[in-house]
Order: C-alpha cells, then sequence, then structure tokens
C-alpha cells in the first residue's frame, strides 16, 4: 500500500532578506517572516526570464509568500508583494544602506522566533529610506539602536545603569551599557563616560522607547548627529562584534 505523505502550504508575510542563485534556474532566498521568523526556501526556476517567480525573489521584497513547508526547508510557490521598494534600485547609497539593514535583521532574527517587532521596524526604515525628507545617515542610527534594542541589547538611556536614580547629571558610558549619574561617577572608576547634549539623550531615549511606527518622524541638527552617531557606533562595536560586507561597501561610497 502507498501511503501519501500530505504537503503542508503556507502563506507568511515578510521580506526578501538575501537571494542567492542554486543550479542552472533556481535561487535560495531568505524571507524574514511574520509567523515563521526566519526562513530560507527554494525558489523554482525563479531565474529563468519568463518565470513568475522572477521579481518576487528579489531583495527589498515585502508582500505574502506561500511556500510548502517540508521536513526540512521551503519551497516557494508563489508571492504577492505589496512594495518592491523599486527607488532603492535606482540609488546607489539608498540601496547599500538597504543591504546593510537586510544584513543586520538577517544577522538577529532567528527560525520559529517571533520576528514581529524586527519585521515592523525592517519595513518602516525601508519606507524612511524612499522618503527624500529624512537623511539617510539619520537612518541609519535609528535603524541600528532600535534593531540593537529589539534584540535585548539596547543601552539604559533612562536612568543610572549602577545606582538606578535619575536626578543626577548623567553621562554615557559605553561599557556600562548607558547612563552613569555623577554620584556614581564619582565612586566608581568609569573611564569612558562622555557628556551628552539634552538633545541627543532625548533623541537616544525617543529611538529606544517610541511606538515604530513613529520612529521616523523627526530630524535633528548636524551636531546632534554627529554625537549620536559616535555613540551607536562605539555601542555596536562593544556589543554586536560583528562586521558587516554592505557597510564596507557603503562607507567606501560615502
Amino acid at each position: 500500500m502507498k501511503v501519501r505523505r500530505q504537503v503542508n502550504q503556507i502563506t507568511v508575510t515578510g521580506m526578501v532578506l538575501a537571494a542567492t542563485p542554486l543550479g542552472e534556474y533556481d535561487r535560495r532566498i531568505v524571507i524574514l517572516t511574520k509567523e515563521r521568523g526566519k526562513i530560507s526556501a527554494f525558489a523554482r526556476g525563479a531565474r529563468k526570464p519568463n518565470s513568475a517567480l522572477v521579481g518576487v525573489t528579489s531583495p527589498f521584497s515585502f508582500g505574502e509568500f506561500t511556500v510548502y513547508e517540508g521536513r526540512t526547508s521551503y519551497t516557494l510557490v508563489s508571492a504577492s508583494i505589496s512594495n518592491y521598494f523599486q527607488e532603492l534600485r535606482m540609488d546607489v547609497e539608498g540601496a547599500y544602506y538597504g543591504f546593510y539593514f537586510l544584513e543586520i535583521a538577517g544577522y538577529y532574527a532567528r527560525e520559529a522566533n517571533d520576528e514581529t517587532a524586527l519585521l515592523k521596524l525592517l519595513y518602516q526604515t525601508f519606507r524612511a529610506l524612499v522618503n527624500p525628507h529624512i537623511p539617510n545617515r539619520l537612518i541609519r542610527r535609528v535603524y541600528e539602536l532600535r534593531a540593537v534594542t529589539v534584540n535585548g541589547e539596547g543601552p539604559q538611556v533612562f536612568e543610572c545603569v549602577c545606582c538606578r536614580g535619575r536626578e543626577q547629571e548623567m553621562m554615557f558610558s559605553v561599557k556600562r551599557g548607558g547612563l552613569v549619574c555623577s554620584r556614581c561617577m564619582n565612586t566608581g572608576y568609569i573611564s569612558d563616560a562622555r557628556g551628552l547634549h539634552p538633545s541627543t539623550l532625548y533623541t537616544l531615549q525617543y529611538i529606544i522607547s517610541a511606538p515604530i511606527e513613529k520612529l521616523y518622524t523627526f530630524v535633528v541638527k548636524e551636531e546632534i548627529l554627529e554625537e549620536l552617531g559616535g555613540i551607536v557606533t562605539d555601542y555596536l562595536v562593544e556589543y554586536l562584534g560583528k562586521t558587516f560586507k554592505s557597510l564596507e561597501i557603503l562607507e567606501t561610497i560615502l
């Protein structure tokens, strides 16, 4: 007697993080999904010119993906893309910012994990990238800081990391992971503490705590952006410990 194995077909909402050629005509894609976290899927024939999967398997594509769920992998059946972010395909700088953001999402995301917040952050960030009124440098800092916060590694920017006080004058210590008050500064050796402009502190607090949908609703002065950039860069070096190829390329064209 022949046993028929039931194939499970599901539809997930997500964004294509990466696409890799496979064989002569196929493609392997990585999708950050709301329902299943980060998954890999084979797209059979996706590199054939007349394939319905040609456009929908490109990075930046956001929408619904219908896949067969196998024992060890997924196979893409079809997709309904709601946003291709086509503007980035004609903007070299914007595209590499986009690839960098995808790399960070791919680094943090896990399969079968609830990645709803990370996917929402990624989508809102791409919407900001195609908005000419928001500087790309600011978008980068907002995304970097909120991404590490979503992953549970964000800095403490509302109270002293040592005594939890809020009344004293504050400085920022990367090694301590956030704000340090003047009293604790005087009682402990904290070599890397730096002063913060009040607007920089407010910006840090806003990025970490604001609803994701409202993250990209502000701009800051150049000096605040410079200070913010220095803090976020040093923080990522300390706690992320990862280099991204797309960022290396991006920094050569800026």
